[in-house]
């Protein structure tokens, strides 16, 4: 990428990140995202989760900086030499996974996931869930705590945490993770084509209440979630050549 001068620096509410905007802007100025060359994200993973969700539609490349708790989407915070790192970056393209959620009152809601979507049982009892793939049903029960899909730049959080794959970044893979499954026991996923279109339906919505989360957008009481990974819409994260994402991920399965 060739060096820019028309940086939008988005930071998160956390003092660090805020100064460390104030300096930014102090020596490269002031876009506004529509208007910028590059997005230069400055906080955490959430932060970063939320810029893409905000500004991901204009098509903007973003440069993220750790200045939060969990930085696996962004570079190291440096000051210096900041034009010189972003003329230098390496491109990982990600492709988002759209959540389209039907409510018990009969709403439909959509939503985009950068890293999974989810669905969660809202009190004590499980859920009692089906599972259908490109309209056939593969699993007429299952009876667990939740659920996810996850994209390969989100299997290395939520899906990992819950003993779901790690997977390569461009594998065209999502993984069908449950979430402490009771029945079938002994079930622990599914890895799927990135095409492939995957619906749950809650069987017990009433007695048994279930919750979708995109991302961080929780829809609550549905009924049935579908989800497939968008047809044309994508984001690009730029990061630093050394540590880029598809290193980090790859690193990611042989940590111990």
């Amino acid at each position: 990428m060739t060096a820019t001068h028309r940086i939008a620096f988005l930071a998160s509410p956390a003092d660090g990140a805020q100064d460390a905007q104030a300096q930014l802007i102090a020596l490269h100025g002031q876009a506004e995202p529509a208007e910028a060359d590059v997005i230069c994200a400055l906080g955490g993973d959430g932060f970063m989760l939320q810029t893409l969700h905000r500004h991901g539609a204009l098509g903007k490349p973003v440069f993220g900086m750790k200045l939060g708790t969990v930085g696996f989407l962004m570079n190291q915070y440096r000051g210096e030499d900041l034009l010189a790192r972003i003329a230098a970056a390496e491109p990982a393209v990600l492709r988002p996974l759209e959540m389209v959620a039907s409510t018990e009152s009969g709403a439909s809601v959509g939503s985009l996931a950068y890293n999974e979507v989810s669905l969660l049982r809202q009190t004590r009892q499980a859920a009692h869930l089906s599972i259908d793939l490109n309209g056939v049903t593969r699993l007429d029960e299952l009876i667990c705590d939740g659920v996810m899909v996850a994209t390969p730049a989100g299997s290395t959080a939520y899906n990992f945490s819950a003993h779901g794959p790690i997977l390569p970044l461009g594998s065209s893979v999502i993984a069908l993770t449950p979430i402490a499954a009771f029945r079938p026991r002994r079930w622990r996923g599914a890895l799927l084509k990135a095409q492939t279109e995957v619906r749950f339906r809650v069987l017990d919505p009433y007695k048994r209440p279930v919750s979708a989360t995109a991302d961080s957008h929780e829809v609550r009481d549905v009924v049935e979630v579908t989800i497939r990974e968008s047809r044309d819409r994508t984001v690009t994260l730029l990061f630093d050549p050394e540590h880029n994402l598809e290193e980090r991920i790859l690193s990611e399965q042989f940590m111990v």
